[in-house]
């Protein structure tokens, strides 16, 4: 199977290439998350930052079987419309049930936003609605997905959804109910701004198994957000530390349970928001896990080769091979 994190800056697009003769071309295609929609993340290619659309362009692509979106934040999901747009996915799995985005959801004016982050996180919500109505249009199905769902995606892969639970769930609808019933402008934002700081914990986690091979994947929950989830199920061979691997992305009591061999950090080379926080990489290294990086972050004693993507070849029983692909 193939595992390859794609460089889109500060942001996450994940693809999943896993063979399988009973899809087309004997290749089951799963994409987590597509990175940032902004022209402006992708300005300075030096690192190799490329657009998940432009990367997946160059590749044999030719369809998608399934698209996660882990949360409503533009840095996963506004990348993922162009590329629904060209291959309408047969299925996609979020946080919200297609019914709720229409008949809770609207589309928001972009101009109610005061500051970056609403604007970013209106466009978040807008492109979480036009996505969802692209898949329907184009006869995929879309579920709202859980903690307990768990079944086998191909021959060889099969799933676990460790989070949302069932109280983060109800959060994030009453939050979104709040939000989109709101009239007044001043309470709108606020209401806006705490939906926008709550998101995180909310993600879509999975636990990914091949052939003995366990790949945790939070989307962006940070250390606090594994409440509930037993310790033991957390445990993975590759770890995608969440939250751009900011000092609350993961701590010792998460580590210790999740034990990982290797630990991909998706920080953009600027580091933006202190993500790739050194106290936060020491504190993986410690527990002898391999670092790696989806872009290359300016971090002392670290020289990353310019790259477009970081791909694992992943076989049975927790063995995997690493590559920067240029």
């Amino acid at each position: 199977m193939k595992l390859t994190f794609v460089n889109v800056g500060y942001g996450e697009a994940i693809l999943l290439e896993c063979p399988d003769p009973r899809f087309p071309g004997g290749v089951f295609v799963m994409l987590i998350d597509g990175g940032s929609g902004e022209a402006g993340e992708y300005a300075d290619r030096a690192t190799g930052r490329t657009p998940l659309a432009d990367y997946l362009a160059d590749q044999a692509l030719d369809h998608i079987d399934l698209m996660v979106s882990t949360h409503i934040h533009e840095d996963h999901i506004c990348g993922m419309l162009p590329v629904a747009e060209r291959f309408p996915p047969a299925g996609l799995w979020q946080l919200l049930p297609p019914a709720f985005c229409r008949d809770v959801m609207r589309q928001l004016d972009a101009g109610l936003a005061q500051t970056p982050s609403q604007d970013k996180f209106i466009r978040a919500l807008n492109d979480c609605q036009t996505l969802v109505e692209l898949v329907e249009a184009e006869g995929g199905q879309v579920r709202a997905m859980k903690a307990g769902d768990s079944g086998r995606l191909c021959g060889g892969l099969t799933f676990q959804v460790l989070a949302p639970g069932a109280k983060a769930r109800e959060e994030l609808r009453r939050l979104c109910r709040e939000t989109f019933a709101e009239t007044d402008q001043t309470e709108f934002r606020r209401s806006l701004s705490v939906l926008d700081a709550r998101m995180n914990n909310f993600s879509l986690m999975l636990l990914l198994d091949y052939q003995g091979t366990r790949i945790l994947l939070p989307g962006d929950t940070n250390c606090h957000g594994y409440g509930g989830i037993d310790p033991a199920a957390l445990e993975a061979h590759l770890f995608k530390v969440g939250h751009h691997g900011q000092r609350d992305g993961a701590d010792r009591a998460l580590l210790e349970a999740v034990r990982p061999q290797a630990v991909v950090c998706c920080a953009s080379s600027d580091r933006r928001y202190d993500s790739a926080h050194p106290d936060t990489l020491r504190l993986m290294e410690e527990y002898g896990a391999k670092l790696y990086f989806s872009d290359c972050p300016r971090l002392p004693g670290r020289d990353l080769p310019p790259h477009r993507a970081l791909a694992f070849s992943v076989g049975e029983h927790g063995s995997f091979e690493a590559q920067y692909i240029p």
